[in-house]
């Protein structure tokens, strides 16, 4: 199981101090940058950071904060999780991207995908009426802007391109791509129609439920003629000491965050019952290194995945037990994960 990876994603909650106040936006970021230079000198494969526009939230730009990680790590590879291209210039994001490649040293992914919110659609002008059609064209014209050869390209929600280059161009000619999908059956077909690697956001319920959907990429992808690459998961979870630290910890402030999107979403309040089924048979991985590297692995063998990434951010938790829970999954977590695996 050594070719295995394990990543590390946040969405920049805002987190508090260790007196129960929260930090600035300033400082939450600054925290994300603390956090993926730990994860890179313990070993983490990967550091994925999520784009949110609300106030809970540090991160807007996951690629500038991308770029201050690449000035002060050495071997981590540096992802969005997602970048809503939906809501976002195709060509930009390239840009971008290749920027942070540049300054990395070749270790930017991008993981495509159309959010779990919407609020960037109308920040940036975009009708939600078009949600469908925008992602489809944009995805379409960025896997042409991958092979960094001069594009021709027109659609109905972007001005055309027409023998256009694009720079900076990667040093290697090649910026991963992963494409990030929630669940629907429709976004795995495209995944595998455009030979991309495909990331399932598997946030709550049963993790083999998902394991009909990496069938499904293998079958469309071989009827397709395109690759199918190792599919990555990602879920939310919180690392402590013990199992009882663990849970106390995340369950106030993920309460909170969960019951403000439930209002969104019209959804009742949760209930700790409910959080503590979550924690014993779904998709949230708390508790002790031995708990949650037991649970990754059986998600892990459940799913069928080569790639898994822990949200270990989910709501206000304080600044110290994030940093704690890092240094525990990279230290602990991940190879209890392997030795499972192995044995």
């Amino acid at each position: 199981m050594s070719d295995l990876e394990f990543g590390l994603d946040t969405f920049g909650d805002v987190p508090e101090d260790d007196s129960g106040k929260p930090i600035s936006y300033a400082a939450a970021i600054r925290q994300v940058v603390d956090e993926a230079v730990l994860a890179d000198q313990l070993g983490v494969d990967v550091i994925a950071l999520g784009e949110h526009h609300r106030p809970e939230y540090s991160v807007s730009t996951p690629e500038t904060v991308l770029a201050g990680i690449a000035t002060r790590t050495s071997r981590i590879r540096l992802a969005s999780g997602v970048t809503v291209l939906s809501s976002d210039d195709p060509v930009r994001v390239f840009q971008r991207f290749a920027t942070v490649d540049a300054l990395s040293h070749g270790r930017a992914e991008v993981i495509l995908g159309r959010g779990s919110f919407t609020e960037s659609f109308p920040l940036f002008g975009y009708d939600l009426r078009d949600y469908d059609v925008l992602f489809e064209e944009k995805i379409e014209l960025f896997v042409k802007l991958l092979d960094e050869q001069p594009v021709t390209w027109s659609g109905t929600k972007r001005a055309p391109l027409e023998n256009a280059d694009v720079f900076p161009k990667t040093e290697s000619g090649h910026l991963t791509t992963w494409v990030g999908v929630g669940g629907s059956p429709q976004s795995v077909v495209r995944t595998a129609r455009y030979g991309l690697p495909l990331m399932l956001a598997i946030i709550g319920g049963a993790p083999e439920r998902f394991a009909p959907y990496i069938d499904l990429y293998r079958r469309a992808a071989e009827q397709l003629g395109t690759t199918a690459h190792p599919v990555g998961m990602h879920s939310p979870g919180f690392i402590a000491d013990t199992d009882e630290e663990a849970k106390e910890l995340f369950w106030p402030h993920y309460r909170v965050m969960r019951d403000r999107i439930g209002r969104l979403r019209g959804w009742p309040p949760i209930r700790r019952q409910e959080f503590d089924a979550e924690v014993e048979h779904g998709s949230l991985y708390i508790g002790s290194p031995e708990t949650v590297a037991r649970r990754i692995a059986g998600a892990i063998r459940s799913v069928g995945v080569g790639r898994f990434d822990l949200i270990y951010t989910a709501g206000a938790q304080p600044v110290s037990a994030r940093m704690r829970a890092v240094e525990l999954y990279g230290t602990k977590v991940i190879p209890l994960v392997r030795d499972i695996l192995a044995s």
